[in-house]
């Protein structure tokens, strides 16, 4: 996908083309994450809406944590799920970051190990 140091630097088009696309894919990762987690709350945490399963999905998402109300009792199954997902979305969050930082990085990287002209 990227050049390696042996090539010229990509142009500037290819470069923007290849962070949209980072962009892209990084939107697409955290919609599903996000759709995992408000159908996995709304199914096992009975008390919860639609938009109390979208908050708590979306902050453990990324990263605040649960907004659960002490007055409510989660079930086993539900205590398992909201385990999982924080599980899953710490890993997600930490991948989501490095799709998108990946074509910044190779650019730079790129530009340190570019052989000299002439060597």
């Amino acid at each position: 996908m990227f050049e390696n140091k042996k090539e010229r630097l990509a142009p500037t088009s290819t470069y923007r083309k290849r962070k949209t696309l980072s962009a892209i894919i990084a939107f697409v990762v955290m919609t599903v994450s996000l759709f995992i987690g408000v159908i996995g709350y709304k199914f096992t945490v009975p008390e919860f809406d639609w938009y109390d399963s979208l908050l708590n999905a979306s902050m453990i998402l990324s990263g605040m944590g649960p907004v659960i109300d002490a007055k409510i009792v989660l079930t086993k199954s539900a205590k398992l799920f909201a385990s999982f997902y924080a599980l899953f979305s710490g890993i997600t969050f930490l991948t989501t970051f490095g799709i998108l930082i990946a074509p910044v990085l190779h650019r730079f990287f790129h530009k340190l190990h570019l052989e000299k002209e002439g060597d």
